[in-house]
C-alpha cells in the first residue's frame, strides 16, 4: 500500500472506465517509495531470517528443527520417523513439510554435507556427491539427535541464551543455540540472501577447539599453526597455499582448489577415484568427462562409469593401452571439476547485522558471546542455589527449637495464620515460613533437620565460588578453555582432507599436453587488445584495424603451442598459451587481454613476450637509473600458474624491458628525459637469480631526470658511437646530438 503523499508529490490519474467497467482512481507511487515500503522489509527478512548463519553456526531453519527434536526428547530416545519431526517443527517453522524435512536430510549423518552431522539418520537420505540419488520420503527414514548435540544444548535450560515467541505466539523458541565450541567454523554453511550472500568452509572440529584455545590464551597467535586448512566431509586433496590460506583468515574472502583422490589399478589398467571436491557431484565429474571424449580433447579413456555402491563413492576409468595414468589424470584436473576451487565468503549476523569476518574475528566474537553463555548459566545456579540456602537457613532457625514450632503450628486455630505465627515465632520471612509450614510431619524431626541444614556450609562455598566466576572474565576464560578441551577430546577426528604442499606438485609427472604447433601470427597493440591469426587470413586480409588512439606494440610469428609472458605495472607476470586464445582477423579489434587475463582493475601490460624454452635473460631499466638482469628461467613454474607476484622489483617504475637470447651479449642505448644516451654492454649486468632484484645503477642521472627506455644498439640511428660509449658504469651518458637522433620504438608506456 503506497504512503500518503502531499499534493505536489503525488499524481493523480483518474481511469473513466476503471478496472472491469468500475470507476477507479489510480495513485502513482514512485519506484523508490516502493522499493523502501514493499521491497526492503522482505530484503531484511531474507537477510536476518532466513539466508545468513548466525554465531551457533545455524541459519533459523536449522535452529528451530533441532530445537523441536530437542524437545521431543530425541537426544536421549531412540529414533523416531522423519515425518513426526517434520510435523511437530511446523509449529515453529510455518514453510512446508518439504522445505522442513529437505533441511533435515542436509543436517543429517547418511546425506553426508557435515563433518559432525546433529541428526543420526537412518533410511536413505542421499548422498551430498551425488546430484541424482534422492531421498527417500519422511515417512521411511527415521532420526534422532547426534551425542553432539549434548554440546549443542548445554545449559539451555538454565536461562544462558533468550527465547522469542514463535510465529503465532503459542511457543517459545531459542534465538540461538549455546554450542560449546565454534560450530560456525565446523559445519559448512551457504546462504544466498538479497544483495548479499555467505559461503563457510567446515573446518576440523579438534582444529577449531585447537585454535579457539590458542587465540584466548594469545591474540596474536598464528591460526595456521592449529588450524591448518579447511576440511571436508567428502575428504579430497587441498592445495596448500599459505599466503591464500592467510588472506582467507585475515579477510574471510578468497579461494583455494580442492582435488579428488584416486589410485591406478595396474592389473584392470583402470583409474578408480573415490574422493571427490566438495563443490562437485560424481554426475557433474562424467558429464564432462563425457564432453571431452566426444570433443576429442580426452582420446586415452576407453570407458567411464560410476561403481558407487554401499561401501562408499567410486568412479572407475578404464584407460586404453600405453596410457600414463598420471599424465591423464593432469589433464582431467584442468578440464573437470576433479580439481575445483572453493570461494570462502565468512558473511555472518552478528547482533542482528551481516559482517564478513576473518576467522581470528570469528574466534574473538564466539569466544565473547559464549562468554556470556557461561555467565549467565552461572548466574541461574548461583540464584537456584541462594534460594536453597535461604530455605535451609530458615529450617535450621527451628532447629533449635522443635517441639516450640510444633507447639505454634498446633495452637494455631486459622490455617492462614501459621505461616504469619511461624514468621513472628523464629524471626523468618514468608518463603521460609510457607518452607517450614510444608513439612511432612514425618519429617519433623532433629535427624532430618541436621542432614538438610548439613549442606548449607557447601552450599555457601558454592555460591561464593560461582559469585567470583561471575565477577573474573579470565576465570570464564579458562571454563571456555576447560570446555573446548572436552568436546576435543570426546568428539574430535582425524583429518578427512588431505593437505597438499604447491611444492609436492613439482615431483608429480609435469602437466604437459601435446598442442599441434600450427603456424600463427601473433599482435599485440599498445593498448593491450590481441590477436591470434592464421598466415592465410594474413595474405587474405587488409590492414590491421585498431581503435582510435591505439597502435601496434608487439608481433610474433611463432605456433599454437607458444607460451606468452606478460608484465604489468603491478609487478605481476601471466602467463598464457597462444592455443587459448580464439582464431583472428586483422579486420577486427581482437580480444582484451586485462579482460581475457583476469588482471585487476586498473592493471596494464607494461610488455610482453615469448617463453620458448625459458632460456636467456631479461634486462629491467627502472625510471632510477638502474638495470636488473634475471633470468628467464626464475618465471618457469611446474604447475602451470596463470600469474606471478613480485614478477621485478617495485623500487622504482619500471621503464623497458629487453630480451637476451642465451649465450649472446649485446650493445644497448639507454635514453634520459634530460636528452642523453650511455652505450654499455650487458655483459657489464650481473645475472641476479632473485627476480624482485633491484638491479646495479647504470646510468648518473640529475634530481629533476629519469631514464626513458632503452633499445638494442642495431635499432637505433647513432652514427658516433664512441661519444656514448661508456668506459665504466655507472655513467652520465652524453646529450645526443642531432645527426645521432632518429626514431624510437614504439612504447606500451
Amino acid at each position: 500500500m503506497a504512503r500518503k503523499k502531499s499534493p505536489d508529490q503525488t499524481k493523480k490519474r483518474t481511469n473513466p472506465e476503471g478496472i472491469m467497467g468500475l470507476h477507479a482512481e489510480v495513485v502513482e507511487q514512485p519506484i523508490t517509495d516502493t522499493l523502501e515500503i514493499n521491497y526492503m522489509p522482505y530484503a531484511m527478512s531474507v537477510i536476518i531470517s532466513r539466508a545468513i548463519p548466525e554465531i551457533d553456526g545455524f541459519k533459523p531453519s536449522h535452529r528451530k528443527l533441532l530445537y523441536t527434536m530437542y524437545q521431543m526428547k530425541l537426544l536421549s530416545a531412540g529414533r523416531t520417523k522423519s515425518a513426526n519431526v517434520v510435523g511437530a517443527t511446523m509449529k515453529l517453522n510455518p514453510h512446508g513439510d518439504g522445505a522442513i524435512y529437505e533441511t533435515m536430510v542436509r543436517l543429517s549423518r547418511g546425506y553426508g554435507a557435515l563433518l559432525h552431522p546433529p541428526v543420526d539418520s537412518k533410511g536413505n537420505f542421499g548422498k551430498v556427491y551425488s546430484r541424482d540419488m534422492a531421498y527417500a520420503a519422511s515417512r521411511y527414514t527415521e532420526v534422532k539427535l547426534d551425542g553432539i548435540c549434548e554440546e549443542l544444548f548445554r545449559d539451555i535450560d538454565k536461562n544462558v541464551v533468550d527465547f522469542v515467541p514463535n510465529y503465532d505466539g503459542t511457543l517459545t523458541e531459542p534465538i540461538l543455540l549455546p554450542t560449546t565450541f565454534p560450530n560456525i567454523l565446523v559445519s559448512a554453511n551457504m546462504g544466498i540472501a538479497v544483495g548479499m550472500a555467505s559461503n563457510l568452509c567446515g573446518f576440523n572440529l579438534a582444529e577449531v577447539c585447537q585454535a579457539t584455545i590458542a587465540r584466548i590464551k594469545d591474540p596474536q597467535a598464528d591460526l595456521l599453526e592449529t588450524l591448518k586448512a579447511p576440511d571436508f566431509p567428502t575428504g579430497g586433496q587441498l592445495l596448500y597455499d599459505r599466503k591464500e590460506l592467510e588472506s582467507i583468515y585475515r579477510t574471510g574472502r578468497g579461494s583455494f582448489k580442492v582435488r579428488a583422490k584416486w589410485r591406478y589399478l595396474k592389473a584392470e589398467n583402470l583409474i578408480e577415484i573415490y574422493e571427490i571436491p566438495y563443490t562437485t557431484t560424481a554426475e557433474a565429474i562424467l558429464d564432462k568427462v563425457a564432453e571431452l571424449i566426444k570433443s576429442g580433447k580426452v582420446r586415452e579413456v576407453a570407458d567411464m562409469r560410476d561403481e558407487t555402491d554401499l561401501s562408499g563413492l567410486k568412479l572407475a576409468i578404464d584407460l586404453k593401452r600405453g596410457t600414463d595414468p598420471d599424465k591423464l589424470m593432469q589433464k582431467l584436473f584442468r578440464a573437470t571439476p576433479l580439481q575445483d576451487s572453493f570461494a570462502c565468503n565468512f558473511n555472518i549476523l552478528v547482533d542482528g547485522m551481516p559482517k564478513v569476518m576473518g576467522v581470528g574475528e570469528i574466534l574473538d566474537r564466539w569466544t565473547e558471546w559464549r562468554s556470556g553463555c557461561v555467565r549467565r548459566a552461572a548466574q541461574h545456579t548461583l540464584e537456584q542455589k541462594q534460594d536453597k540456602l535461604h530455605l535451609l537457613k530458615g529450617l535450621g532457625a527451628i532447629l533449635l527449637d522443635i517441639d516450640k514450632a510444633i507447639a505454634i503450628i498446633r495452637n494455631t486455630e486459622q490455617d492462614n495464620l501459621v505461616v504469619p505465627n511461624l514468621m513472628e515465632g523464629f524471626g523468618l520471612d514468608k518463603i521460609q515460613a510457607e518452607y517450614v509450614a510444608d513439612l511432612r510431619l514425618r519429617n519433623i524431626n532433629k535427624e532430618y533437620i541436621l542432614r538438610r541444614t548439613a549442606e548449607t556450609e557447601q552450599l555457601e562455598k558454592d555460591i561464593a565460588d560461582l559469585t567470583d566466576l561471575i565477577a573474573k572474565p579470565a576465570r570464564i576464560r579458562r571454563e571456555i578453555i576447560k570446555q573446548l578441551q572436552a568436546v576435543a577430546k570426546k568428539y574430535g577426528e582425524d583429518r578427512r582432507t588431505e593437505i597438499v604442499l604447491l611444492e609436492q606438485l613439482a615431483e608429480e609427472a609435469p602437466e604437459t599436453e601435446e598442442i599441434p604447433a600450427t603456424p600463427i601470427h601473433l599482435f599485440l597493440s599498445k593498448q593491450g587488445y590481441f590477436k591470434k591469426i592464421s598466415p592465410q587470413s594474413l595474405r587474405m586480409s587488409g590492414e590491421q584495424k585498431y581503435k582510435e588512439g591505439d597502435g601496434p606494440a608487439f608481433h610474433w610469428e611463432t605456433t599454437t603451442a607458444a607460451e606468452l609472458l606478460f608484465f604489468t605495472n603491478r609487478q605481476q607476470c601471466y602467463k598464457a598459451f597462444a592455443y587459448t586464445f580464439d582464431d583472428s582477423k586483422a579486420s577486427v579489434l581482437g580480444d582484451y587481454l586485462p579482460a581475457k587475463l583476469e588482471m585487476d582493475e586498473g592493471e596494464t601490460i607494461l610488455w610482453a613476450g615469448l617463453a620458448g624454452d625459458y632460456t636467456g635473460t631479461l634486462l629491467f631499466f627502472f625510471e632510477n637509473g638502474k638495470v636488473a638482469r634475471v633470468p628467464l628461467s626464475a618465471y618457469q613454474t611446474v604447475t602451470r600458474r596463470k600469474k606471478l607476484t613480485g614478477a621485478y622489483s617495485d623500487k622504482s617504475p619500471l621503464k623497458d624491458v629487453l630480451f637476451l637470447p642465451e649465450g649472446t651479449e649485446e650493445e644497448i642505448v639507454l635514453y634520459s628525459t634530460e636528452g642523453r644516451a650511455l652505450l654499455f654492454q650487458t655483459d657489464g649486468i650481473p645475472v641476479k637469480a632473485t627476480r624482485s632484484s633491484q638491479g646495479v645503477q647504470v646510468m648518473t642521472l640529475k634530481k629533476s631526470y629519469k631514464a626513458e627506455h632503452a633499445l638494442p644498439l642495431a635499432q637505433t640511428k647513432i652514427v658516433n658511437r664512441s661519444r656514448y660509449r661508456a668506459r665504466s658504469l655507472p655513467a652520465a651518458g652524453a646529450l645526443v646530438k642531432a645527426e645521432d637522433q632518429g626514431d624510437t620504438q614504439m612504447s606500451l608506456l
